[in-house]
């Protein structure tokens, strides 16, 4: 039998949780200041097992969740040591950002990896000083995944991987890519000396980005939707690249664009490896 003291303990740890599962989806600072963030979904709780990233908290409810996977994902979590929390479907609902709440959510740590710790030829790298579109910083994040790249190198604040709008449009991806914070002074050492060749994405770019040979140690960097590339950042740039545009427009969806660089560093790379060519 349980206790009044116990359940209201209960009810109060619960209560607890919720308020800071709240927060965490709409405070940027306080997300910071955790280094934690909210996930809800079967698919983004899958892809948060099999890349065993650090889980704080579940929180599930036992009549939303009907996909028997993620049921046996909670009780393997349970089991190795996991705080998990059983709500009730409109307490779940309470926290849910999506049309349908799935019944499974996660307090997960952030990830982050440190630039000294990587080199320019680990992959392919994009780099990022902002974007307007938390949702376009998503898409890149899926493209870049479903491309073989390695991970984003942001040059400020401005940009956060695990808002929740931008884990939402990476539909899992950003589980699986590696995040780097820094500034420029430190970005331009790096590349100095690790030999980086920075391809800037411009309009007024040198030569079309399908006739470029892209080097191994290739990393793309990407301006603001607007404004594009300032002049600092386009100092770090080895070359400048343009996608050809025929009709009347003169810019692109900087989610578009750096998907199309993306792929198309694939292809030269599949073009120019003897890696690729054996497969």
């Amino acid at each position: 039998m349980v206790s009044r003291k116990s359940a209201d303990c209960s009810a109060s740890s619960v209560a607890a949780t919720l308020h800071r599962i709240k927060r965490l989806q709409t405070d940027r600072r306080y997300r910071d200041a955790q280094g934690a963030c909210f996930i809800e979904g079967v698919r983004n709780f899958v892809h948060v097992s099999d890349s065993r990233l650090d889980i704080a908290v579940i929180v599930y409810s036992e009549k939303l969740l009907t996909a028997p996977l993620a049921r046996k994902l909670v009780r393997r979590c349970r089991r190795s040591g996991v705080e998990t929390i059983s709500v009730s479907p409109e307490q779940f609902r309470e926290i849910s950002q999506t049309h349908r709440a799935s019944g499974i959510g996660a307090i997960i740590r952030q990830r982050w990896q440190r630039l000294p710790s990587i080199t320019p030829s680990m992959g392919l790298w994009v780099i990022l000083d902002r974007v307007r579109s938390l949702g376009n910083f998503g898409t890149l994040i899926r493209t870049l995944d479903a491309g073989g790249g390695t991970g984003f190198i942001l040059l400020n604040q401005a940009v956060d991987p695990y808002a929740p709008s931008t884990v939402r449009a990476s539909m899992g991806s950003v589980f699986q890519q590696q995040f780097i914070r820094t500034h420029d002074q430190a970005l331009s050492q790096w590349l100095q000396q690790h030999q980086g060749y920075v391809i800037g994405a411009s309009p007024d770019g040198e030569e079309n980005f399908h006739t470029f040979t892209y080097p191994k140690n290739t990393l793309l960097f990407l301006g603001e939707e607007r404004k594009g590339l300032s002049p600092k950042q386009r100092s770090l740039c080895n070359t400048l690249l343009k996608i050809p545009m025929v009709g009347q427009v003169d810019s692109l969806n900087v989610a578009v664009a750096g998907s199309l660089f993306i792929y198309e560093v694939l292809r030269s790379r599949m073009l120019h490896s003897s890696d690729f060519r054996d497969n």
